[in-house]
């Protein structure tokens, strides 16, 4: 592992868990995947959740008086980040129709700034929207390292399908935490450590209110996994107090970014 010494200063970022109920009565919730590019310099090729790195135009959307602002600022970032990648939108008041979706997307990728186009389209965050789920923060990569906060989130499943870039994201699909694994499994689709982890944690959950309820339950801070012996085999380890089933899986194993 290195050393703090030796590692650059996280970069704050936001991942948006997006769940919708499941097809059919009594069936899991489905849980937005996208695949990033290949060609990426970063978890290229890996399955993962919609999110991406805190801007300053998110920080520019926090109240002045708000008691948290990096919080904010995150949860802003892990939403206009899924509108950018997935063209889909939560945590906004009123809740876009297609067209002021498109007008939002378009004005992203354009490099306009959030907050004139929600001015624009008369729209409000609604910050409340997003329920704290766990926050990785990873010390295994010395050329970029983030601290990222990871949200849950519900949408309607008759308002949740998905248009990709066919860029930095190049695939997105619906799937139970059950499947994602079992994929994964099979080496039918590459998840990483926290990924992996995290589907674990959601294939636990009926549906989205127990979900959201569980995650209530249970601390959120920084999750800086660790390298110890479980049962005598080398493992990447995480603590135990934050909700997540399996805390450990042998070094051989792991998949990293």
């Amino acid at each position: 592992m290195t050393t703090d010494a030796a590692l650059p200063a996280p970069i704050p970022a936001a991942t948006l868990i997006l769940l919708r109920e499941g097809p059919g009565a009594g069936d899991p919730p489905e849980i937005l995947m996208i695949e990033r590019g290949a060609a990426l310099a970063f978890l290229g090729g890996a399955m993962v959740f919609p999110g991406g790195r805190v801007d300053p135009q998110d920080r520019a959307l926090v109240a002045p008086i708000d008691p948290d602002a990096e919080e904010s600022a995150a949860r802003i970032a892990a939403i206009r980040e899924t509108i950018e990648e997935v063209g889909l939108a939560v945590g906004l008041f009123p809740a876009p129709d297609r067209g002021a979706l498109t007008f939002l997307r378009d004005g992203l990728r354009q490099g306009r700034p959030f907050a004139a186009l929600l001015a624009e389209t008369g729209r409000h965050l609604d910050l409340d929207a997003l329920t704290p789920f766990a926050r990785w923060c990873p010390e295994h990569a010395p050329v970029r390292r983030f601290d990222a906060r990871f949200y849950l989130a519900a949408i309607d499943r008759g308002a949740s399908a998905p248009c990709i870039d066919g860029g930095e994201t190049v695939r997105a699909e619906w799937l139970s935490a059950a499947e994602a694994l079992a994929r994964a499994d099979a080496g039918a689709m590459r998840i990483i450590f926290p990924t992996r982890r995290t589907l674990e944690r959601l294939a636990l959950y009926r549906d989205f209110a127990s979900a959201a309820a569980d995650a209530r339950a249970w601390p959120v801070r920084r999750i800086i996994p660790f390298l110890a012996e479980r049962d005598g085999v080398p493992s990447i380890c995480i603590p135990d107090d934050l909700g997540f089933p399996i805390t450990s899986e042998p070094v051989t194993k792991v998949e990293r970014g």
